[in-house]
């Protein structure tokens, strides 16, 4: 169970954005003019989730990626074990057979994970959840104080 306080939304707009950079910006420029940006939050608004296809998958380039994915694996497997070898002559050989037996293991099971899928999903994409708006909120307290800075901001930049 959480027990974090849901921040509160009801909070007053001192700063609405097209992008989370802009509003990150903001709080930024609050945080250099010493404002108490503890007492901030940026919310997003209107969330909806891209998902950018990247190319077909097919089993060549799922075996690709599970033997790259292995590789890495088997490399910190070789390290792990270098801890615990004597013989330092041995390292390079641990680091280079981890990495080609994580590498041939990740293959085989990335070719076999997307053989078994059937066809479904036969691509490969990348999923964002993005907003359209991003609202900076202060407390009521600071609310105004917040605004007329990130007017200043607006000033430099404009």
């Amino acid at each position: 169970m959480n027990t974090q306080p849901i921040p509160n939304t009801d909070r007053p707009v001192v700063g609405s954005y097209t992008t989370y950079a802009e509003a990150q910006r903001a709080v930024d420029f609050l945080s250099d003019e010493k404002f108490p940006v503890e007492r901030t939050a940026i919310i997003g608004s209107d969330l909806k989730m891209v998902e950018t296809v990247l190319g077909r998958l097919t089993k060549g380039r799922a075996a690709l990626a599970g033997a790259g994915s292995g590789a890495w694996f088997g490399l910190l497997m070789g390290l792990l074990l270098t801890l615990f070898t004597r013989n330092h002559g041995a390292v390079p050989s641990l680091l280079v057979g981890g990495i080609v037996i994580g590498a041939v293991f990740g293959a085989v099971f990335g070719f076999i994970a997307h053989a078994v899928t059937g066809g479904r999903r036969d691509f490969a994409s990348r999923s964002q959840i993005v907003a359209a708006r991003y609202d900076v909120v202060t407390d009521p307290e600071v609310a105004e104080d917040a605004k007329n800075r990130l007017i200043k901001l607006s000033w430099r930049e404009g």
